[in-house]
């Protein structure tokens, strides 16, 4: 027995390292799965057919959900042994707003479930995790939505000047329910059941957006008066087009499952909407591409260290492609299909570079550490 006193002290040891390394993990590490499962389902919706695409977008979204899984546990642990430290964070005006990435992170693997892991799963298995995952993501995501701007308002202390895209997070994760609840809808009943989700969905459609269009002026205000962004939280301005391409992914999706659902002047003027509002958006949010482009390359220039920021070049460039997609079936110009096209490859070379670096970081220990 006395042999085996260094080995339970080792594991011990171990233990509390591993406990150790979980103090710091923030809700900003959903982003990881968000931007992981966006690769798999973006390229699921392309509207161009590549040899081999759909079997490696189905090892990313299998990917996803180990990812899903694994970080679900973790944040179980943080909370369990570092209820301080998870406080602290949900007090931390900077910190809060990730709450928004665990909702989308459900959503977003659910949705990749449905798409893409039936044939590894099950279709039956397929549909009710993607309806259990989107059912948690939208509970979540619409308590979040209320529950952190509560705490901007009543207890977090804001500094002037201190606005960031950020503060988005917690109010697109309704809009994400609403771009993927359509694809649920045929496996309703038919009737009343088909229709409250449809219109559900699109209630959220609009709970996102107008808080969104209250957000974005605060957001141009702080760049204009107080200038960039600092380095490191630069590649934050690509959140901006997550709003901006889920809503016009939501748009289309909710007008491919309308006819059948609502009545058909209602099916139709939800056709027409979903080009209507979907093609001016789509433009800026590819004006908001090429700004938020060219303070990146500043930002580079200046040596921009890599950190978690850097996840928001995959989820909400995804979204884009997702909504250019859903243009390119409604409208059948082959523009769109290229976009869509052109942005995923951008996508992906993101997601492989942050990917890259975060396995890095976490190797070197430099992305669990003490902020400093």
């Amino acid at each position: 027995m006395a042999t085996l006193a260094p080995v339970r002290a080792r594991a011990l040891h171990d233990l509390e390292i591993h406990a150790g390394a979980l103090r710091h993990l923030g809700p900003n590490w959903y982003a990881t799965v968000m931007g992981t499962a966006i690769v798999a389902n973006a390229g699921a919706a392309l509207p161009l057919r590549v040899p081999g695409l759909h079997t490696a977008c189905t090892v990313v979204w299998a990917l996803s959900a180990v990812l899903l899984a694994s970080l679900l546990m973790a944040r179980a642990g943080h909370w369990l042994r570092h209820a301080d430290q998870a406080r602290l964070h949900l007090m931390d005006p900077a910190v809060a707003p990730f709450y928004g990435c665990l909702p989308m992170a459900l959503l977003a693997v659910g949705a990749g479930t449905l798409s893409l892991g039936a044939p590894v799963i099950g279709r039956t298995a397929a549909i009710a995790v993607d309806s259990a995952l989107w059912t948690a993501g939208t509970l979540s995501g619409l308590l979040i939505a209320a529950a952190i701007p509560y705490l901007m308002i009543t207890r977090h202390h804001i500094e002037p000047g201190s606005v960031s895209p950020v503060w988005l997070l917690p109010v697109v994760a309704p809009m994400v329910s609403a771009a993927l609840g359509p694809a649920l809808v045929p496996h309703l009943p038919a009737g009343q059941w088909q229709e409250a989700m449809l219109l559900g969905c699109y209630a959220m459609f609009g709970l996102s957006l107008l808080a969104t269009l209250v957000m974005l002026p605060l957001i141009w205000a702080r760049l204009v008066q107080h200038g960039p962004l600092p380095v490191a939280l630069t590649p934050a301005l690509f959140l901006i087009l997550g709003p901006l391409g889920q809503s016009t992914t939501a748009v289309n999706q909710l007008a491919d499952v309308a006819p059948g659902v609502v009545q058909a002047p209602y099916a139709a003027a939800m056709s027409g909407f979903a080009v209507l509002y979907g093609v001016p958006v789509m433009g800026f949010a590819l004006l908001w591409m090429a700004l938020a482009g060219a303070m990146v390359v500043r930002a580079a220039r200046r040596r921009m260290p890599f950190a978690m920021t850097w996840w928001g070049f995959t989820f909400p460039v995804g979204t884009c492609v997702t909504g250019a997609a859903g243009l390119a079936r409604h409208t059948g110009l082959d523009a769109f299909s290229w976009l869509a096209a052109g942005l995923y490859v951008f996508l992906a070379a993101a997601w492989a570079v942050a990917g890259v670096r975060t396995v890095r970081g976490l190797l070197s220990g430099a992305l669990l550490a003490a902020p400093r």
